[in-house]
């Protein structure tokens, strides 16, 4: 049985050094052409991440959107947004709630996790922000 425990232990304290330390919120802004960036507190800081992520930071339906995002500062300038499986590195604040981002097929009943056609009927998916509880 303390083995199982140590086990346990082992990979939540792992989970726990996986999970981004730092927070940064503000406005999303897109350019054409340009990776976006978030402003915040009349300062401009450009982001990086997962091919996923950046999918979704690019979303046109989210420009101007109030975000949170976790992960790392790389430098002043830079933040390196966390991991795209943890689902909550990417957060909208609407009406003084948090919610999570998704994207929906009503067509299919397809969920996903980045912005695009659906992987069964073609058509876009649509943006649907979920409440986090």
């Amino acid at each position: 049985m303390t083995g199982k425990l140590l086990g346990i232990a082992v990979v939540f304290s792992f989970c726990l050094a996986q999970t981004p330390a730092e927070t940064l919120r503000g406005s999303l802004r897109q350019t054409q052409g340009k990776p976006p960036v978030i402003e915040t507190g009349g300062r401009v800081i450009s982001l990086a991440g997962e091919p996923e992520t950046m999918a979704v930071l690019g979303d046109h339906r989210l420009a101007g959107a109030d975000l949170e995002l976790h992960g790392e500062f790389k430098n002043p300038a830079l933040f390196a947004v966390g991991p795209f499986y943890t689902s909550k590195s990417v957060l909208v604040h609407k009406n003084g709630k948090k919610y999570t981002i998704s994207y929906w097929c009503p067509v299919c009943s397809i969920r996903t996790y980045t912005p695009g056609k659906c992987m069964c009927c073609q058509q876009e998916t649509q943006l649907d922000l979920e409440e986090l509880k």
